[in-house]
């Protein structure tokens, strides 16, 4: 019974709930379920462990709904935007978001007529090598998240040099980008620079072409923030042999004050959904502190192989990233491994299609590399599709469907930087789509894991 007892953590224990655990916002359906889809009958709202088959998270005979703690705010289907207040905007700098039909998963935020706070003086990049110290804000960040934060505008190929080079050094020793910073520490930042971007033509047609592609994966678009609904296949960010990206394109959309849309968080460049970008200086601080303290919540869409036997479990682990020939993995590690790091997610069944597939919702409580690949492979059921991960012997694909990564990021809810909450959908992917279509499923089968705990 966990009743007063904090969020669990590494190394069990009583713990206190921290300002991390709490108000956050709230998962809650778009829409109203519609008539018929109630829960599955099999599944219960308690998550266990898949591996124990012991409930966690149970408090007096009830399972401890975190997600669901909020009131439920429906927006009826209609094919007329809808109109509501944010509700923590001041009144003085009150913004309005228009929803637009709940079929199309858009939204489009209007400013607050006021925007004397969105003028903010350029970031000042060090011209002579400094030595700054870590805050306790700051604590727990990645090195090149570090860099990021503190001088936005960077682009992430200069940031992951100038580390690579040695000449970032915390406590006077070379680093490496996935390191975490601890408070107090000492970080040695060179001289840096902003790349200079390559001569470009205004109004050209290939700058064009982006643009129109940028604008047919929006989501959601706002003064300060950009949701792009990314495609399967597209990186999101450049590297070995990797030319055409989204952080690339961005490039386009570059202001007249050299601002440019910048990224606070990453996918997978084989999984599809919902990706959030910063457009102004003040936006990629306020988001990234919000990654940063686990504010934000994601869930994911995925079809695994086989039928978990518990239908709403927990996975907790440590993952260590391990090189094999030309690639890198994650595996499983032990507690206490040198550069392991721990990872929690919560999934539920929603939908299973004979023993052979499921239709899984996953809700990620950490963000590592690969986490919920790793972790349905660990568990037995790993995603379809998948060419790192996936290794059933003598599995093969249904008649129909394309071997590709079948992993969506399906939602993402977050507090705006200016008040109210960012809630954006993406829809399925055209591959998966084409396999819930074969298999019969239905996208507006009620989602359990919205009573998934928080941590």
């Amino acid at each position: 019974m966990r009743r007063d007892r904090g969020p669990r953590q590494p190394g069990g224990g009583k713990q206190t709930a921290g300002p991390r655990h709490r108000a956050r916002p709230a998962l809650r359906h778009s829409e109203a379920r519609p008539q018929g889809a109630a829960k599955p009958a099999d599944a219960g709202s308690s998550y266990q462990d898949p591996k124990s088959h012991k409930a966690e998270f149970r408090r007096g005979g009830r399972a401890h709904t975190g997600l669901g703690r909020h009131a439920h705010s429906h927006v009826a289907k209609s094919d007329k935007p809808v109109s509501v207040r944010a509700a923590t905007v001041h009144p003085s700098k009150a913004a309005e978001l228009v929803i637009g039909p709940a079929t199309s998963g858009r939204t489009r935020w209007r400013p607050p007529q006021d925007d004397g706070e969105r003028k903010l003086a350029p970031v000042t990049l060090p011209t002579a090598v400094q030595n700054v110290a870590v805050t306790a804000d700051e604590g727990g960040m990645r090195v090149d998240r570090f860099l990021e934060a503190r001088f936005p505008g960077l682009s992430f190929s200069h940031t992951q040099r100038v580390i690579r080079k040695g000449e970032v050094r915390v406590n006077g020793k070379r680093t490496q980008p996935k390191n975490r910073l601890e408070a107090g520490q000492t970080v040695r930042i060179p001289p840096l620079r902003l790349d200079q971007s390559k001569p470009r033509t205004p109004g050209s047609e290939a700058d064009e072409q982006t643009r129109a592609f940028l604008r047919s994966i929006t989501l959601h678009e706002d003064a300060d923030v950009l949701v792009l609904n990314k495609p399967m296949g597209l990186a999101v960010q450049g590297g070995s042999g990797t030319t055409r990206h989204l952080d690339g394109m961005l490039e386009v959309l570059r202001d007249s004050h050299g601002q440019r849309p910048r990224l606070v968080h990453r996918l997978d460049k084989d999984t599809a959904g919902c990706l959030l970008v910063a457009k102004t200086r003040f936006a990629a601080a306020a988001l990234t502190k919000t990654f940063r303290s686990r504010s934000a919540r994601k869930v994911y869409w995925a079809l695994v192989a086989g039928v978990p036997k518990v239908q709403q479990g927990r996975i907790s682990t440590y993952l260590l990233k391990e090189k094999r020939e030309d690639e890198s993995l994650m595996r499983i590690a032990k507690h206490g491994e040198k550069g392991a790091s721990h990872a929690v997610t919560y999934y539920a069944v929603v939908e299973t299609s004979g023993p052979l597939l499921s239709w899984l919702s996953l809700k990620p409580v950490t963000g590592r590399t690969h986490q919920l690949r790793a972790h349905m492979a660990h568990v037995g059921h790993p995603i379809v599709g998948d060419p790192k991960y996936f290794s059933i012997e003598n599995w093969q694909l249904p008649g129909g469907m394309q071997n590709k990564l079948h992993l969506l990021a399906r939602r993402i809810v977050v507090p705006h930087p200016r008040g109210g909450v960012i809630d954006a959908t993406a829809p399925l992917p055209p591959h998966m789509q084409q396999s819930w279509n074969l298999l019969g499923l239905e996208t507006t089968r009620y989602d359990p894991i919205v009573d998934a705990p928080e941590e």
